[in-house]
């Protein structure tokens, strides 16, 4: 099982009426969005709060929250709570090879995926 609490994971019940693709397709979805993307990427730096995030993305502190909530159902990040602070990390060291990966497949392909009439 991954660092994610057992109380955040999805019953097998529930997993089961989605087809593998689904729930590819539902991973996915998670960084289908170029804000997510960027707390991704902050947090591959290291923890960090949500006013920390706020002041590096410049979004409203709703949005990140929103996104966070976003990423921590997905399972890409989990929280440490800190007094009243409550501080996200990445769940999965993968996430940062995942990143990588994806960002040298985008590098090779960036012309066709800008052409792309039927993304973005």
């Amino acid at each position: 099982m991954s660092l994610a609490s057992t109380r955040d994971a999805v019953p097998l019940t529930t997993a089961a009426r989605f087809s593998q693709v689904e729930l590819d397709a539902r991973f996915f979805q998670g960084l289908a969005d170029p804000s997510r993307v960027r707390i991704l990427e902050l947090l591959l730096e290291g923890e960090k709060n949500v006013s920390e995030l706020v002041d590096l993305t410049g979004l409203a502190q709703n949005r990140v929250s929103t996104h966070l909530g976003c990423l921590r159902n997905c399972g890409f990040v989990t929280t440490r709570k800190e007094g009243r602070f409550v501080y996200y990390q990445l769940t999965d060291p993968r996430v940062r090879k995942l990143l990588r990966l994806a960002r040298q497949v985008i590098t090779e392909n960036a012309a066709q995926i800008l052409a792309c009439r039927v993304v973005g």
